[in-house]
């Protein structure tokens, strides 16, 4: 039960988002629920257990939607993925710009726009708006999930049927202040790969993933730069021998907060989280995951480096929940952080709960300077410290971006890494 300064304050961020008009039924009784479930719960606050290293005070602050005209000029950037041809969805301040993405679909699956779909009362979207992030509070109750549920109108509905060849790009981008809200829907069929990677900024977006039984799932986000505090979720349900990939590239900003949410409900099936979090100025990045093992065989892997200078602040919550049915479940967990500067700080709650007696699970936390034996070899040889230093950073940050299957998205991740050490005054 919610105090009533934090059900007020989610009663705040309602009334500050329009409610969605013409939806299906089906549709209007899901946000129902979950506008139920939000005020019961209220809003995060720093005497949450998973909120107690990050204020959510920024994130919670009620801001109207954006208003983005369609002949709106979309912000120019570097492409973060350069040399990576893609299948282009841009978002202008949460809202679907066809004039600026690619037209059609790749072949192997089907591209909808949610609003679109939450017309309509016989859709694939019924089996998964909402059911995913619903079962992903079985354990920790996730109160801004439950606000893009209630509000979010806008998104992909993607449906893969086959091996997509073509990486999908959904690139968000914010013009002026506004809170936008994105949601997509991702199905995967049985035998279906495909590979989403995301860009920009968005103030809350989600995505509930189902990767049926010898389904693909590969995704990236790249979050670079100044921007407005963001929160992003991740709800994904892995079926009988299939694998979830997702790898996560946070560079500064105010305030990041990540959440993957992930259940193993299939023999054999396969999930890894992965991240590297590079952080100057006083920026506060949380990446918190949660991973549940519910069969047989299941493999699970958390790999995160965070290199942390000035007054940043990073932040590690990974969970590994392995129930009782799950045994053989090999489960890992690995967070690190090299700290360059003593104002910079590095929060860590790693966590293992498990009924199964036949598994291996481990987790481990390091944290600490660049190895000064490391730099004296590099700068005995002739090498600028500066040079050394970022020799040695690749090299740290390089276990996570391994995680990534395409060479040319990992070598991308790497020319980030190395340009942000090249930035450092």
């Amino acid at each position: 039960m919610a105090s009533d300064t934090n059900r007020k304050a989610a009663e705040s961020l309602l009334a500050a988002l329009p409610q969605p008009e013409g939806e299906a039924g089906w549709v209007r009784d899901v946000r129902a629920a979950a506008r139920a479930r939000l005020l019961e719960a209220g809003a995060p606050n720093r005497r949450d257990e998973y909120w107690r290293f990050t204020n959510p005070a920024r994130l919670i602050k009620p801001q109207p939607a954006p208003v983005a005209e369609a002949g709106a000029a979309p912000v120019e950037g570097a492409d973060p993925y350069p040399g990576v041809e893609a299948h282009a969805a841009v978002f202008v301040n949460g809202t679907y710009r066809g004039d600026l993405s690619s037209d059609g679909a790749p072949d192997g699956v089907a591209i909808a726009q949610l609003s679109d779909v939450l017309a309509q009362d016989i859709t694939i979207a019924r089996e998964l708006f909402g059911k995913l992030e619903l079962a992903g509070h079985e354990k920790v109750l996730r109160p801004l999930a439950m606000l893009n549920t209630a509000t979010a109108r806008e998104g992909l509905v993607l449906q893969v049927t086959g091996q997509v060849a073509t990486t999908l790009h959904v690139s968000h981008r914010q013009i002026g202040d506004g809170a936008a809200m994105l949601r997509h829907l991702v199905r995967v069929e049985s035998g279906g790969e495909i590979t989403l990677i995301e860009s920009g900024h968005t103030t809350n977006s989600l995505i509930e993933v189902d990767v049926a039984p010898g389904g693909t799932f590969r995704h990236l986000r790249v979050s670079l730069g100044d921007q407005a505090p963001t929160v992003s979720h991740i709800f994904a349900r892995v079926g009988e021998g299939a694998v979830f990939k997702s790898f996560m590239l946070s560079a500064d900003g105010s305030l990041t907060r990540n959440e993957t949410v992930m259940d193993l409900v299939g023999d054999d099936a396969v999930g890894h989280v992965a991240g590297a979090v590079l952080g100057k100025g006083d920026s506060h990045i949380d990446n918190t995951i949660f991973i549940t093992h519910s069969a047989l065989n299941g493999e699970s892997r958390q790999v995160f480096k965070n290199v942390l200078t000035e007054k940043t602040t990073a932040v590690f919550q990974g969970k590994i929940f392995v129930r009782q049915p799950a045994q053989k479940t090999d489960g890992y967990q690995i967070s690190q952080s090299v700290v360059l500067d003593d104002g910079a700080e590095f929060l860590v709650k790693p966590e293992l709960e498990i009924y199964a007696d036949d598994v291996k699970c481990s987790h481990g936390s390091t944290t600490g300077a660049l190895d000064p034996d490391g730099l004296f070899y590099l700068m005995a040889r002739g090498v600028p410290r500066r040079m050394a230093e970022a020799m040695l950073i690749e090299a740290f940050a390089d276990e996570a971006i391994e995680e990534i299957d395409d060479d040319a998205l990992a070598e991308a991740m790497r020319d980030h890494v190395r340009a942000w050490m090249a930035s450092r005054t």
